[in-house]
């Protein structure tokens, strides 16, 4: 079994729709979660349906994964969009797949996707933007007896450069 660090870079999104009835205007933020743990980004308030975060978050992963979970390889990204009177409404979510990542990683040493756009899907099944997003995996192999730890992560704030060449 491989232990590593999956990088998770959350860049923006584009077209997401607004939830909001009469008051107009979203404040969106995102929840990464992997399996029992969850991050959130910053909440890009006053961005609307095109939000810039610019954010890293790290998790602990493990590879190949036996922990008997049906979802071993899933990472579930929420979209929502913040409240302030009422409860949030999520936005929509995407997930993406992670084994093929993981096990490249183990395989070179080190996997990447470059930031690139993912649906983001209402709880009703219909397209409600995209979200761009990339990924890291660098595993580090550990004997059984360090295996036995909590897996979690951080968070950390970056800025990209934004050119003309980004947009799809």
């Amino acid at each position: 079994m491989v232990n590593g660090l999956l990088e998770v870079v959350l860049v923006d999104a584009a077209g997401l729709k607004d939830t909001e009835s009469f008051f107009g205007g979203i404040d969106p933020y995102v929840l990464i979660k992997y399996k029992s743990h969850e991050r959130e980004s910053s909440v890009a308030r006053g961005e609307g349906s095109k939000p810039m975060w610019n954010e890293k978050f790290n998790f602990r992963v493990q590879y190949p994964d036996d922990s008997g979970g049906s979802d071993p390889y899933k990472l579930f990204i929420k979209v929502m969009d913040k409240d302030t009177f009422s409860a949030d409404d999520m936005i929509g979510q995407t997930v993406i797949y992670l084994e093929d990542l993981l096990a490249l990683g183990v395989e070179k040493g080190r996997a990447e996707i470059h930031p690139r756009k993912y649906s983001v899907v209402s709880p009703n099944q219909s397209y409600n933007g995209g979200i761009r997003v990339g990924l890291i995996f660098t595993p580090n192999k550990v004997s059984e007896d360090e295996n036995e730890g909590e897996f979690g992560g951080w968070k950390e704030v970056f800025h990209l450069h934004h050119t003309d060449d980004d947009e799809e």
